[in-house]
């Protein structure tokens, strides 16, 4: 029996595994070309970013395209180190915010009893039907009402709910057995206790997962920037680097190709990081 296990299954290269090969291996290339098309395109020269047909590598790589864009950086009216310093600091507190709330809400509507918890439950999996800019009015009536404009705290609150961070959560402490939490009850320990010395240590690759999410959603977020905030003292990088790319003069391409590379490089980095607890919270996120 463990021989047909090990030649079905084999944990070693098998002649059999050929051709699983043969069909994963092309996708996969298909899938990191245009991870590769981006890193080329920054370091390609003027005539190569309007090369026709457009070549995928480059042929003469250059830094003009980066050099253009520091330069840019240092004539601005604010410092470029400015627009970062407040990325940084929205991207760290948003992930934290997003983590604290995700759990404890995950907590409170899988292990607590109430009136109204499947509700709001299915309000929440309803919420993930929706993309950002489909309430991006409601958003900025909120803002409005609670007088938030031109507040650096605005470029934080409207995006540290996240549903599929609370529906992922959810459906891991699902799986945390009642007893364990009863026990813990039992020696004594409070509801924090439970939270911070049972739950989350047992749903680390969940926690890893929204962190992931949470980071991209902040980094790369413009709408406060545009619509929130007026004042270019308390915009991010991610809407300074958008103004470079949003212009459609031929000069500014390779510095558009060249920002698009430095926002790309954090969110790259942290999911290679942290990639397989993101694989082992899909492969259980929905097991009970």
């Amino acid at each position: 029996m463990s021989y047909q296990g090990r030649k079905i299954n084999p944990k070693h290269f098998h002649p059999s595994q050929i051709k699983f090969y043969l069909i994963l291996v092309p996708i996969s290339l298909f899938m990191i070309l245009p991870i590769i098309y981006l890193f080329t395109t920054a370091f390609k020269p003027q005539e190569e970013l309007f090369k026709f047909p457009p070549s995928i590598f480059v042929q003469n790589p250059t830094w003009k395209n980066f050099q253009d864009l520091f330069a840019l950086f240092a004539s601005s009216s604010v410092p470029a180190s400015r627009y970062l310093f407040n990325s940084i600091l929205v991207t760290v507190l948003t992930v934290l915010v997003s983590v604290v709330l995700s759990v404890s809400a995950g907590y409170i509507l899988s292990k607590k009893q109430f009136k109204g918890r499947k509700l709001l439950f299915e309000i929440n999996t309803l919420a993930l039907m929706f993309v950002p800019i489909a309430v991006t009015i409601p958003r900025f009536i909120i803002i409005v009402n609670l007088g938030l404009i031109d507040k650096f705290i605005s470029n934080i609150l409207p995006i540290v709910a996240m549903p599929v961070g609370l529906f992922l959560i959810k459906q891991f402490i699902d799986q945390i057995p009642d007893s364990l939490i009863e026990a813990a009850r039992i020696d004594g320990a409070g509801e924090f206790t439970i939270l911070f010395r049972v739950i989350i240590p047992m749903v680390k690759p969940a926690l890893a997962t929204v962190a992931i999410l949470s980071f991209q959603s902040a980094w790369g977020a413009t709408e406060a920037s545009v619509y929130f905030i007026n004042d270019e003292a308390l915009k991010t990088f991610a809407y300074y680097i958008m103004t470079f790319t949003s212009a459609s003069s031929a000069a500014t391409q390779g510095i558009s190709a060249a920002s698009a590379l430095i926002m790309f490089v954090p969110n790259l980095v942290i999911f290679i990081v942290m990639q397989s607890q993101v694989m082992n919270t899909m492969a259980h996120s929905g097991i009970k």
